[in-house]
């Protein structure tokens, strides 16, 4: 078998969700069953891409980030696009023989049994600014193909007000989820710079709206990579 893979980059850090700042080796799946309107990683979604992604198998995979991370076991992050329309099952299988940890982000979208053998499994399922909609029976699937993983938890990106309650009903729904918030980049340009006052207005807004509403809750966070490295692919 083999997959499609966009990028393999790091060790760098996890910008985002439950394991920011923890040193991780990303492997970003080429493909998605989603057009988000402030995706920031198109090069990784959108099939005219295609032919920019490497087909390898899963032991070249693994292989490279075996050379990338030195051999020195760490956290291997899946992304993408969405990595769940792939199989990583072996992957994870060969980096846990070797005593890497394996993390998943998806949008819940599509589940599969390997969810069951990561350390992480992070579903951020996409608020209305998106421009998707979420199938919360898919979404469940998710979540019980993840029985037996180290954890799963809840990440949304919010962009306004409507993305906010959005988000508070999410909540709601998985209130067994430890939850995420983090404010919305709509800069995802990655040939253009981030204006970072916007950026931490963005993070003050959110903060602000979490505990002015006594949500207490979630984690409110940053997107860390977006304030130190700005849009640069491969960080």
């Amino acid at each position: 078998m083999t997959l499609r893979i966009a990028e393999i980059f790091g060790p760098t850090i996890q910008g985002e969700g439950a394991l920011i700042g923890e040193p991780t080796v990303f492997v970003r799946a080429g493909g998605c069953d989603y057009r988000c309107t402030w995706c920031d990683s198109m090069h990784a979604v959108d099939s005219a891409y295609r032919h920019d992604w490497a087909v390898m198998a899963p032991e070249e995979v693994m292989a490279e980030v075996r050379r990338l991370a030195g051999g020195k076991p760490l956290t291997v992050s899946i992304s993408g696009g969405n990595p769940a329309i792939q199989d990583f099952a072996p992957v994870i299988a060969y980096g846990k023989a070797e005593g890497y940890r394996f993390a998943c982000e998806t949008q819940g979208s599509v589940s599969k049994p390997w969810f069951a053998d990561l350390d992480t499994l992070v579903l951020s399922p996409k608020p209305p600014s998106s421009g998707e909609t979420v199938d919360w029976k898919a979404f469940d699937q998710c979540l019980e193909a993840a029985q037996g993983c180290g954890q799963a938890v809840m990440k949304i990106v919010i962009f306004d007000d409507k993305d906010f309650a959005w988000a508070k009903a999410a909540a709601e729904r998985h209130p067994e989820l430890p939850l995420y918030l983090q404010p919305g980049n709509p800069e995802v340009d990655p040939a253009q710079p981030v204006d970072l006052q916007q950026a931490t207005d963005r993070l003050l807004w959110l903060i602000e709206k979490v505990t002015g509403d006594g949500w207490f809750s979630p984690r409110v966070l940053p997107q860390l990579h977006v304030l130190v490295w700005g849009n640069k692919r491969g960080v």
